[in-house]
């Protein structure tokens, strides 16, 4: 099970063939705001392999700040989702920027999610939580201000204007319904009906009655000052309005474009401002195996509410695809159907040991060795013949019956052994003299089993060699409206995670911990990334 970087090496070896990678996964979520990581949350809880698109785009990005929201009023909006992000990965769910264009069924009924830049996910369920967009009316000025001095919902920012000089601009009847929270907010209020609306004029004299000010007029455009915050309202007939705060209630677009194609249909908003994704109580769609959750279905939902339903639908996904199991008598592993895929067709390796493996164990005398994420099998062929006695362990069957094809045409004995190294007591304890883990991409666990699992199974006196990618510039900020990520390196178990669990122990010492260049070996030809090293030794009792 080699890492995500490496597979797009020897890709681009053959011919300079694009390099688009198809994922498999139990669920994809589209869209990573409140609601979609919160269902991919429940969905990582329930030991569900997820992949999360985001194309940040929030609907609440012009906020500053989120209110209401128990126990994380006034925060960045955007801390919300770093924190959310940090929580699905830390259960090995990723969470990957990309923008996606198109879904579409397979022939055996599952969902294809093509992203922008040609990658794709071969999915069990889909959770639409794209969101929607507002769509503000046409007044000048109006959308520079928009989430600043320019607010539409009384609960998400009210008490932060409050007793301050809120206009509001009715622009359609449904705008009205508001007013009398604005009005508790703050007694300079003034009502400005834009247009000639088909008003409840009993509304308008039931608030004039009780101090706010009603005018007819259409407005031109928001005034602001010298300090760029909004200063007046200025009306067509050049009267000017007195304003610290605009209040508008836009009309909505629901981002549902990528499911069309599956025959999905929007459903008219009571409300009469846009279109909504009509769900189930269990968050389903029309579309079988399509669920949504958030602003998508339901407009009115604040950051919480969101998460919340989310949540719901996160787990009603999760009976979904629990019900499937038992019926098919199946508990296969997702990412076990993932890696099995990416091993389905040509080997992917160069077939040579990796540098830093050379590097660092050539002359050590030979013992037992365990190869952890062996993939195709160069580093335990290249340890088998220097002598070592190897076990091979992935979680790809497929790659495992390739390591067992080439090392009979070799004539080495390499023992290889399928299983996920996440699984409890996954290896065997105490047994080996070499624990050499090459860019192997374990997903993260919150209690930290994979790390555990390598650490125990290195025999007092034996080495621990744990290799990976410099995460830094696979971090680097891509645009997604042509470009898509296929894979989320934080999704995966880092070097930092073994070494905070050898400072832990009192048996261990680390000798070597370092970021170097990468050698020479299996994928170093296009793909040039610095190594992350750590080297460390059990300590004999």
């Amino acid at each position: 099970m080699r890492s995500f970087a490496d597979h797009r090496t020897v890709v681009a070896m053959s011919d300079h063939a694009p390099r688009t990678v198809e994922r498999h996964c139990d669920v994809a979520v589209i869209g990573g705001s409140a609601a979609g990581l919160a269902a991919a949350l429940q969905l990582g809880r329930q030991h569900r392999s997820v992949i999360v698109v985001d194309a940040g785009e929030p609907r609440n990005a012009p906020a500053a700040h989120m209110h209401g929201y128990l126990g994380r009023d006034g925060e960045p909006p955007s801390a919300l989702l770093a924190a959310g992000r940090e929580e699905v990965r830390s259960y090995g769910g990723e969470v990957l920027d990309g923008l996606v264009t198109g879904v579409t069924r397979t022939d055996d009924d599952r969902f294809r999610v093509a992203l922008v830049g040609g990658h794709s996910i071969v999915t069990r369920r889909v959770l639409a939580a794209t969101g929607l967009v507002d769509e503000l009316p046409d007044i000048d000025g109006l959308a520079e201000r928009w989430g600043g001095d320019v607010i539409h919902c009384p609960f998400c920012h009210g008490y932060e204007v409050r007793d301050r000089r809120i206009v509001q601009i009715v622009t359609h009847p449904g705008a009205l319904h508001t007013a009398p929270l604005f009005r508790q907010l703050s007694a300079r209020l003034t009502v400005v009906v834009h247009d000639d609306l088909d008003l409840n004029r009993g509304e308008l004299d039931a608030l004039g009655a009780c101090g706010v000010d009603i005018i007819d007029a259409p407005v031109r455009r928001i005034v602001t000052g010298a300090d760029g915050h909004v200063a007046a309202v200025e009306l067509a007939d050049d009267t000017r309005i007195d304003a610290d705060v605009v209040v508008v209630s836009p009309r909505f677009r629901v981002r549902a474009e990528p499911f069309v194609s599956l025959g999905l249909e929007l459903t008219p908003h009571p409300s009469g401002l846009g279109d909504v994704v009509a769900t189930d109580a269990a968050g389903a769609t029309s579309v079988p195996g399509l669920y949504a959750a958030g602003n998508v279905a339901d407009p009115s939902q604040q950051v919480s509410q969101a998460a919340a339903d989310g949540s719901r639908v996160g787990a009603m996904i999760s009976f979904s695809l629990a019900d499937d199991d038992v019926r098919a008598a199946a508990r296969q592993s997702a990412n076990e159907t993932d890696w099995d895929h990416r091993y389905g067709d040509v080997p992917m390796w160069s077939g040579n040991p990796n540098g830093t493996l050379v590097n660092e164990i050539l002359g050590v005398a030979p013992g037992r060795a365990l190869d952890v994420g062996a993939g195709e099998g160069a580093d335990a062929l290249w340890l088998a013949e220097q002598g070592w006695n190897v076990t091979a362990s992935d979680i790809s069957q497929r790659a495992l019956d390739r390591v067992d094809a080439e090392a009979t045409r070799r004539g080495l004995r390499v023992e290889c052994q399928r299983v996920d190294a996440n699984a409890h007591d996954a290896f065997e304890a105490s047994a080996f003299d070499l624990v050499s883990a090459q860019y192997a991409s374990i997903p993260r666990t919150l209690d930290g089993r994979g790390v555990r699992n390598l650490l125990n199974a290195v025999a007092p006196g034996g080495t621990l060699l744990v290799v990976s990618h410099d995460l830094e510039p696979m971090r680097a900020p891509i645009d997604t409206s042509t470009h898509s990520r296929a894979f989320d390196p934080d999704a995966y178990v880092r070097v930092d995670d073994v070494v905070a669990a050898i400072a832990e122990s009192s048996v261990w010492d680390i000798e070597v911990h370092e970021t170097r260049p990468r050698p020479a070996g299996a994928a170093s030809a296009s793909h040039h990334v610095d190594d992350v090293v750590l080297r460390a030794r059990h300590r004999v009792s």
